[in-house]
């Protein structure tokens, strides 16, 4: 239990289960309205599908196309909070919108959709969608195919380059807040008594120790995984209907964009995108059924085939192989269930909130959500957690609370001033300001603590010693994969890390207790936490293993 070694037993108002972006949100703004909460989470935070997605903050412009109008509005709204109260994390991010001779959907509807976002979007956005003339795409996107290419127009979405940074700043608002969260710790069942759900029991899988946590309500946001939560304890019928998306990471290749790329896949006429990230490219994604191991999902063949083979359609000298791919991320979208959906895309990517009243009294099930509209989904969970608790109502104060990393009334000031005032490189500097916000201040004051922990780890991010022990002392970080991938996101680099994964384990020696033993598991567990990424990096060399530890 990471954060709360000793003492996490008790009784609470609210017990939430999942630690994923929808989660943290919760235990957030209920915690916020003066309730007592604890989350529970079997991994990390945010491990699951919030860190798989497309690392898009949508404002819902595809949603239009099935007139859900509501669902377009809320995007909207919240991705316009989040560049208010996330702006370090949270970036304006153009779209390029081709249109080709053939797509479903002709370049004329398409116009008269980005004309109705626009009027939605109205004084909310980062710029008006436009038209784009063909010599302005010939001239700005030259490795854009130009057979049967009609038009295109630019549409202005938004990015969260480190979603898992998003989560971050959650746990450590509600943390905050008073909210406890407990990682690294399993639901081993309900504490269901007499048509009521009174609560969690719970064991710490680091060291076995169990315990109960008696909540007066409890709210199963599990993502993908609600139906197992509730499996053989609550009567229900199937509330996850979640798709598999898979997305794979190239370096830059011939005729790159330096913008995202939306546009219709040939084979099955879905929209996808070819998205600048990081200074690489992110290919995706899928919308497939799956009915799979839910603890084991991975891209396949013929999804990494079908991604590569649509860039390389619109970007000719692309000539992307399976060999240039440098790992692949998949993951379950929490989506409602629906029988006999033959186009998934139809699948609502709104969310609800289930109450299992009477039939089981003070538990909720949060059905759906998404990355962009988790501050919403917590608004309404905690609504109803209120009416279930027989309170009343409290004032949601998480429409203009910024995170940690932007507390400051002038963040382009503060931003400009760190840059100018900070002993590293510019290119090391600017990195820490969009993970950390504000709070790279932080880093640097421990930094000049210790000159031990001014030394870097990793060469490709710059990254520092001193992120290591900020990730475990004061982010709840328990072992390297959660440092890696999801604090100081060294494990999103070209190698996933793996060539800084012993200096970090080395810096947690050195400073946070750990003993070689654990040092070398933790690095072969990091490695086993990466198999399912398929990293290039990680295959065996011809005749040899490649782990040394």
């Amino acid at each position: 239990m990471s954060h709360h070694p000793a003492g996490t037993g008790g009784e609470v108002d609210l017990a939430v289960i999942g630690a994923g972006i929808n989660g943290l949100a919760i235990a957030r703004d209920a915690a916020a309205r003066g309730l007592r909460v604890a989350v529970v989470d079997r991994a990390d935070i945010g491990s699951g599908t919030s860190s798989t997605s497309s690392r898009l903050i949508h404002g819902g412009l595809k949603y239009l196309e099935r007139y859900d109008f509501s669902l377009v509005y809320e995007s909207i709204r919240e991705r316009h909070l989040l560049f208010r109260t996330a702006p370090h994390l949270v970036r304006d991010y153009p779209m390029l919108i081709p249109f080709y001779r053939g797509n479903s959907r002709p370049g004329p509807l398409i116009r008269l959709g980005l004309l109705a976002f626009d009027v939605l979007a109205l004084g909310r956005g980062r710029g008006l969608s436009r038209r784009v003339p063909l010599r302005e795409v010939a001239r700005r996107w030259p490795g854009l195919s130009r057979a049967g290419l009609r038009g295109a127009a630019l549409f202005h979405d938004a990015q969260v380059p480190g979603a898992e940074r998003l989560c971050v700043e959650l746990l450590l608002d509600a943390r905050r807040l008073g909210a406890r969260v407990l990682t690294h710790t399993t639901v081993t069942g309900l504490i269901v008594d007499d048509g009521h759900v009174r609560g969690l029991r719970i064991e710490d899988r680091r060291t076995g120790r169990r315990e109960e946590i008696r909540a007066a309500v409890t709210v199963n946001a599990a993502g993908p995984w609600i139906d197992r939560v509730l499996d053989g304890q609550v009567e229900s019928r199937r509330l996850n209907g979640g798709t598999k998306g898979s997305h794979v990471v190239v370096d830059p290749f011939p005729g790159a964009p330096d913008t995202c790329i939306f546009f219709e896949a040939a084979a099955d006429r879905r929209p996808i995108f070819v998205l600048p990230w990081q200074g690489r490219y992110v290919l995706g994604s899928t919308d497939l059924s799956y009915d799979g191991d839910l603890d084991d999902v991975t891209a396949s063949d013929d999804e990494i085939g079908y991604l590569l083979a649509e860039t390389n359609r619109i970007f000719p000298d692309a000539r992307l192989t399976p060999g240039d791919v440098l790992y692949s991320v998949a993951g379950i979208r929490p989506l409602p269930y629906e029988s006999g959906v033959a186009d998934n895309a139809k699948i609502s990517r709104g969310h609800t909130v289930l109450d299992h009243a009477p039939a089981y009294q003070g538990l909720l099930t949060v059905i759906g959500g998404k990355l962009t509209t988790h501050r919403a989904l917590a608004e309404d969970v905690t609504d109803a957690a209120l009416r279930v608790l027989g309170r009343r109502p409290r004032r949601c104060v998480t429409r203009g609370r910024p995170l940690p990393g932007a507390e400051t009334s002038d963040w382009p000031e503060f931003a400009r001033d760190f840059l100018r005032h900070s002993p590293l490189d510019r290119a090391r500097s600017a990195r820490l300001l969009t993970l950390y916000g504000v709070r790279a201040r932080r880093v640097l004051d421990l930094a000049a603590e210790d000159p031990a922990l001014a030394e870097t780890v990793d060469k490709e991010s710059g990254a520092l010693a001193a992120e290591i022990v900020m990730a475990v002392r004061e982010e709840g970080a328990v072992t390297l994969g959660d440092i890696m991938l999801r604090r100081t996101l060294i494990g999103l680099g070209a190698d996933m890390g793996l060539s800084a994964a012993p200096a970090c384990a080395a810096v947690a020696v050195r400073h946070l207790g750990w003993d070689e033993e654990r040092a070398r598991a933790e690095v072969i567990g990091y490695e086993k936490e990466l198999e399912r990424y398929r990293p290039r990096a990680l295959a065996a060399p011809a005749g040899g293993d490649r782990r040394t530890s």
